[in-house]
């Protein structure tokens, strides 16, 4: 999973309007859509101040490819992969986690099949604007993350040019396991909490 700049003098939907058509060229079929979101939680005050807790974020995402399961996540922490009824849930822990409503983002967009690679190019919006794009691609017959990474390096290059991703962190810490769908949940929850800082104007000082 990679953010792709916005083009020079382009708009956010006319740089993926530019990478589908790259994608198109190179022979990929439209399969259907997209989405992955991701709502922020954080430790309620109360936690906080009577057990003396610093305050811990978690991340609940949803995947369309995975439409049965829910992901909480914890930034550097473990991913737990529950069922769709996680966010019920969440509602009744109120008292501990807080939904940070503003915070809401997700990426949507169109799913393509290239031979053996999956790839889905998003735009990633928070509330009513597009804040970026991500692309994910997968490379369908292989479980082990590290064993295809060249091909899919190779691949990533032939239309996403010199924007083509550094090996995600991820596989740093995978080594020959098998990938599964929560490490792609991570890469996205990066690249989600990266796009949010890029938005985070400085204030300046009040004089």
């Amino acid at each position: 999973v990679a953010q792709v700049p916005v083009a020079e003098g382009k708009s956010v939907q006319q740089t993926v309007e530019i990478l589908t058509r790259k994608l198109e060229l190179l022979g990929a079929e439209k399969q259907g859509t997209f989405c992955v979101d991701c709502e922020t939680y954080h430790t309620a005050a109360s936690t906080i101040s009577s057990q003396g807790q610093t305050g811990k974020l978690m991340y609940v995402m949803h995947n369309s490819e995975y439409p049965l399961s829910c992901f909480a996540l914890f930034e550097n922490g473990p991913c737990l992969i529950a069922d769709a009824n996680f966010d019920i849930l969440m509602v009744k822990l109120k008292g501990f986690f807080q939904n940070a409503k503003a915070n809401k983002i997700e990426s949507r967009g169109t799913r393509y099949q290239y031979c053996d690679f999956l790839v889905k190019v998003g735009t990633v919006t928070m509330g009513p604007s597009a804040r970026g794009i991500s692309v994910e691609v997968e490379y369908c017959p292989c479980v082990i993350a590290n064993d295809c990474w060249n091909l899919l390096m190779e691949f990533m290059q032939s239309f996403m040019g010199n924007h083509a991703p550094g090996i995600p962190s991820v596989f740093g810490t995978k080594h020959d396991s098998i990938y599964s769908p929560a490490d792609t949940m991570v890469q996205y929850m990066e690249l989600f909490n990266k796009i949010r800082k890029q938005q985070q104007v400085p204030v300046a000082g009040i004089r």
